[in-house]
């Protein structure tokens, strides 16, 4: 640019990627071809879904759990005593409140079914009363059910058919991936540590350290926000349990655990627990203990969002609410269910290895008193272990 504020045309082709014009496009350039690299790198992680979300399911679960197992080491346990142990213990715990979920509700299914009608019965009636110029009466509910029972009868059975088959074959699939997941825990559980060495066993010195203290923090961000959202999840569904079981709801337990799978969706997962639970006491006890229900729910949440959550996870999810909305609706897209459970740990711990990436590491030199690497490394690994404080 001249001293007239007009473009002047650059005397070479290097100089056209000097000015304020060439650093832009030159940033633009490097920002698509990350997008890009990504792009490709998710896609490619998507064609192997079935290796690699059990492989991440193994990872957060095992970050959880490796505690437990390293403590039954220190008292004297064979590590691999302790990880089968560990692995039985909450397969035994999976199963029996399967098997109590299952029992309640076949308990009450004809309690259920029959409160279910009589609720159906009473919205036709409410509608009927309301709405008398589209009232529902017998003959139109039977021709509903005239045009449901036709409309199958038309069906393609080649296409149900097909259905059927890729119906089993996804079983078929989901059976695969949860063997993958024990058989792969097991392994994080027994020899996490030695192969996380294994991997960062190339780096030398300051990247060896780097290397030790981003799997340390990672470790400790995605295991102790796991052990503290299954902290509150049980104690959400232990207070709203105890007021179904106060109001006698028919399926108390089955409900209770539906709060606690809910429990691990940030943000979303409370207000969905309580509409199912407020939903199935409507249909099973009426109008008022579905609103006693919906109190229950709204305070049990607003004192673990302000007093449960803030003490047992403390740091370890430092995010935005936006950022983890955001991460939650691109970790459905991705990957659906799973997608949304694992989309804001995993991104916590990203957030870790960030800080983790500026932290300073100890010095690498011998000290006078002798010290080597061998020591700092353990140092390292007893200062990954606590948070880091936070700057005033």
């Amino acid at each position: 640019m001249d001293s007239q504020g007009r473009l002047t045309k650059p005397d070479t082709v290097q100089a056209l990627w000097k000015d304020s014009v060439g650093i832009v496009a030159t940033r633009a350039l490097q920002g698509m071809l990350i997008l890009a690299a990504a792009t490709v790198v998710i896609w490619s992680l998507l064609q192997v879904s079935l290796v690699v979300t059990p492989l991440l399911l193994a990872l957060i679960v095992s970050a959880a759990l490796g505690p437990v197992v390293t403590w039954l080491e220190n008292h004297g346990w064979p590590r691999l005593l302790g990880t089968f142990t560990v692995l039985l213990g909450i397969l035994l715990i999976i199963a029996g409140a399967m098997w109590l979920v299952v029992a309640q509700i076949a308990g009450s299914w004809e309690l259920l079914s029959d409160r279910t009608i009589e609720g159906i019965t009473h919205l036709v009636q409410w509608w009927n009363s309301t709405f008398p110029q589209f009232a529902l009466n017998d003959g139109n509910i039977q021709q509903g059910w005239e045009a449901t029972r036709e409309w199958l009868s038309n069906l393609n059975y080649g296409a149900v058919g097909s259905g059927v088959a890729a119906g089993l074959g996804t079983v078929g699939l989901l059976a695969t991936g949860l063997v993958l997941f024990l058989v792969i825990l097991f392994f994080f559980l027994k020899d996490g540590p030695q192969i996380w060495r294994f991997v960062i066993r190339p780096l030398q010195d300051a990247q060896h350290l780097r290397a030790e203290l981003m799997g340390m923090r990672a470790v400790s961000v995605l295991g102790g926000y796991v052990r503290g959202t299954v902290i509150v999840a049980f104690v959400d569904a232990l207070l709203i349990g105890i007021g179904l079981l106060v109001l006698q709801v028919p399926l108390a337990l089955p409900l209770a655990v539906v709060v606690f799978i809910c429990a691990f969706i940030p943000v979303v997962g409370a207000t969905l627990a309580g509409v199912v639970a407020s939903l199935v006491t409507l249909v099973t006890n009426g109008f008022w203990a579905a609103l006693i229900v919906a109190i229950i729910v709204v305070i049990v949440n607003q004192a673990e969002g302000n007093l449960l959550s803030p003490i047992v996870l403390g740091k370890q999810l430092a995010l935005h609410e936006l950022v983890v909305m955001l991460t939650l609706t691109v970790g459905t897209v991705l990957g659906g269910i799973i997608g949304t459970l694992i989309s804001v740990p995993l991104m916590a711990v990203a957030w870790a290895l960030i800080k983790a990436w500026q932290e300073p590491l100890p010095e690498l030199e011998a000290d006078p008193d002798g010290s080597t690497m061998s020591e700092r490394l353990r140092e390292l690994r007893e200062k990954a272990k606590k948070p880091r404080a936070r700057k005033a």
